[in-house]
């Protein structure tokens, strides 16, 4: 199982729905799929069920995965292996991501109370915990539709270390998918004259990195009031360009001279989201060369 995309599953329609996102970046990269449904193991459970209940839940649900599993192998024609666990949902994840070495794990995240009002979307706790943990991306998908391929990537920056980390897994999915990437800032403190000039030279320098991987490259630093206004300024803008079919960010703190994704504003854009988002938990650093 390993070279694999895994895909926690819980047979409802938005984890159906990452499956199905997945297809592509699998075949493209010669991935195979691995589903994985987790028994919930609490006190709760313990309580209402007997031993051998919990037995036959658990036969019951390697049926169901397994019925799923042959779906997706006549539709798509790829390898798709099947897990069932008993445990925590979020440990075990993130456990057997690292026993198959999972290349990507793709989540179907965001649940609606009412309508579509995206107001009222969450992300829930499993989910938040395996995006802050996972040592490969997590591609998130939070609505029903999305646009089969990529055709354009948007790659938010500042001016930290960590935030490099993005650009490596960016060119990853461009070259798979002839994909361009959007490169944006976002700054609010416009009267810091040495911040807009630090960031341009920064972006400037990334842009050429991406273009000498053989990828085409924008770059665009926009201007707000204050930081609360970022991640609506980075979703409106990835709506309006309409071929950006994945957002990158990094999950943890990111401290700088602009501040983009501090504490809830990575949780933010993954609940308000449309398009998929892929966060990718930042590593120890030593000296990282564009």
């Amino acid at each position: 199982m390993k070279n694999s995309i895994l895909i926690p599953v819980d047979f409802k329609e938005q984890s159906l729905v990452a499956i199905r996102q997945a297809y592509n970046l699998a075949k493209i990269n010669n991935l195979d799929l691995t589903l994985l449904y987790v028994y919930e193991d609490s006190s709760i459970w313990d309580d209402l069920f007997s031993d051998k209940q919990e037995e036959e839940i658990i036969e019951k649900s390697k049926i169901k995965i397994e019925k799923l599993a042959e779906e997706i192998r006549q539709e798509s024609g790829l390898t798709v292996y099947t897990i069932v666990k008993k445990g925590r949902v979020y440990s075990e994840i993130l456990e057997v991501a690292e026993i198959i070495e999972a290349s990507y794990i793709f989540m179907g995240v965001a649940s609606v109370f009412s309508g579509k009002n995206k107001a009222k979307r969450i992300v829930g706790a499993n989910a938040s915990r395996v995006i802050r943990s996972a040592k490969c991306p997590v591609v998130t998908i939070n609505s029903p539709e999305h646009y089969k391929g990529c055709r354009s990537i948007l790659l938010p920056l500042d001016l930290t270390e960590e935030t490099r980390q993005k650009v490596k897994y960016a060119i990853d999915v461009a070259i798979a998918y002839n994909a361009t990437i959007k490169v944006i800032s976002v700054i609010w403190d416009t009267n810091d004259k040495t911040v807009r000039w630090k960031l341009t030279a920064y972006m400037e320098q990334v842009k050429k990195f991406i273009i000498e991987s053989g990828i085409k490259c924008t770059t665009e630093i926009i201007e707000v009031e204050s930081s609360k206004q970022a991640v609506e300024t980075i979703l409106n803008y990835a709506k309006q360009q309409g071929d950006i079919d994945l957002i990158v960010i990094m999950t943890q703190k990111e401290i700088g001279f602009v501040d983009f994704f501090v504490g809830s504003k990575a949780q933010e854009i993954i609940r308000l989201s449309d398009i998929p988002v892929m966060s990718i938990t930042p590593k120890e650093l030593g000296t990282i060369y564009l």
